[in-house]
């Protein structure tokens, strides 16, 4: 009996010195591990999307009657997948992408917008006048980007298709005129081996 604990234990030691390795890599270095929605699509999506709307009639009618960058904001882009998609990470890629442009000025979130009132609201009591913020400055976004992003699964044994679809749209906020619509699709294949089913 001494002698089966004793193995027990010695397996159980040499099973915890494997331990967890952990590696670092480069963030832009695309790793595709599950075959689910990640920061690479997140990524590519949003820069191919925003360099497709910025390339459009909309923008040049705007500098036309303008004469300046439009401003934007982003709402609401709803999760209509079965898995979770971390979507402020792809309102994050798609705001980089439009202020990166050069070619569209990006205006905050409502929630950001609500934190910075609050910071304005404590300036004008407890800022030197030189140093506080006005009131009644903001700018108004001149559009509002929306969508989804949607996907279907087929499934069979230890092979998958998982098909994804990011609509965009752009809205103008005082016609309420769609402007711009954009749509990318990608389609993975995954294949797992027997045991990791």
């Amino acid at each position: 009996m001494k002698r089966y604990a004793f193995v027990l234990v010695i397996a159980a030691l040499l099973a915890g010195c494997g331990g967890t390795k952990v590696q670092r890599i480069d963030p832009n270095e695309t790793v595709d591990l599950s075959g689910r929605w990640n920061d690479t699509d997140s990524r590519l999506v949003s820069e191919e999307m925003i360099s497709d709307c910025l390339s459009r009639p909309w923008r040049a009618n705007h500098m036309a009657a303008k004469a300046k960058n439009p401003i934007i904001i982003v709402g609401q882009i709803r999760n209509k997948t079965t898995e979770h998609i971390a979507t402020e990470t792809f309102i994050g890629d798609i705001e980089r992408a439009f202020i990166n442009s050069g070619q569209a000025e990006m205006v905050a979130s409502a929630e950001e917008r609500e934190q910075i009132r609050g910071e304005r609201s404590d300036q004008q009591q407890y800022a030197s006048e030189e140093t506080m913020k006005q009131w009644g400055k903001e700018h108004g976004a001149d559009y509002m980007l929306g969508g989804v992003i949607s996907s279907i699964e087929d499934r069979e044994g230890g092979e998958s298709v998982v098909f994804y679809q990011v609509d965009l749209n752009l809205i103008n906020l005082e016609t309420n005129t769609k402007v711009w619509q954009g749509q990318k699709k990608i389609k993975k294949y995954i294949s797992r081996s027997s045991y990791s089913r």
